[in-house]
């Protein structure tokens, strides 16, 4: 968008037209000395294909002089192009998911949207697509755990990254055991390097904790 830092200049475009009326033009008389024979001249230059120079329209000239004062008037205005403002937007709240890999988790004991078996594993990954897809505006982390915990995706706003790292997960990929204890303890330490005034954490598991060296109810008495 085009703008002027100084739009009012512009009230300064009728200043010539008041120093004109104010100051007019001094028109002196003198004495001239008059000769009958340019009409001839003009007539021979005109017969020989020669110019004689004439002087400019006043028109032209004042035209001119217009257009100078305008442009001088912008000049002054200091014209700027403004591009739209770019708007950031930044997260107010951490989510940690905790996604188990044991197992247990490859029972195809569930019934998704299509009314068809799937193991458990596959049912977390539905619900939690839609999930993140409804996360806009949160900054999103995502820890597997098996017989040991991982950090699958550090917090990150590129929810459609967490998205494909969740999808490419798979069953016993950490181990067949369950450390949920160990998985909420990573999760803490995550969460100690993240700023946010909100953060939350949550589990998604199917079994009890087999393989932590610590019990769960501790580690979510830390939390």
């Amino acid at each position: 968008m085009l703008t002027f830092e100084f739009i009012w200049v512009f009230w300064l475009l009728p200043l010539p037209l008041l120093a004109w009326w104010l100051f007019p033009t001094r028109t002196v008389h003198g004495v001239a000395v008059r000769v009958s024979f340019i009409p001839r001249l003009r007539e021979l230059a005109d017969a020989r294909g020669s110019v004689v120079p004439t002087a400019s329209p006043q028109t032209a000239q004042w035209l001119m002089r217009i257009l100078l004062w305008i442009l001088a008037l912008t000049a002054a205005a200091r014209p700027q192009w403004l591009e739209p403002p770019i708007t950031r937007e930044l997260p107010t709240r951490d989510l940690l998911l905790l996604v188990d890999l044991s197992g247990s988790m490859e029972h195809k004991d569930f019934t998704n949207a299509s009314g068809q078996k799937v193991d458990r594993l596959t049912a977390v990954k539905e619900v939690l697509d839609d999930f993140l897809e409804k996360r806009e505006g949160d900054r999103v982390g995502l820890v597997v755990f098996g017989n040991a915990a991982f950090v699958q995706a550090p917090f990150t706003s590129d929810l459609e990254l967490c998205r494909q790292l969740l999808d490419e997960t798979q069953v016993r990929m950490a181990g067949p055991r369950t450390a949920l204890g160990d998985a909420m303890g990573l999760g803490i330490t995550l969460f100690e390097k993240s700023e946010l005034p909100t953060k939350t954490m949550i589990a998604l598991t199917d079994g009890n904790d087999t393989a932590s060296g610590m019990p769960p109810d501790k580690a979510a008495a830390v939390a």
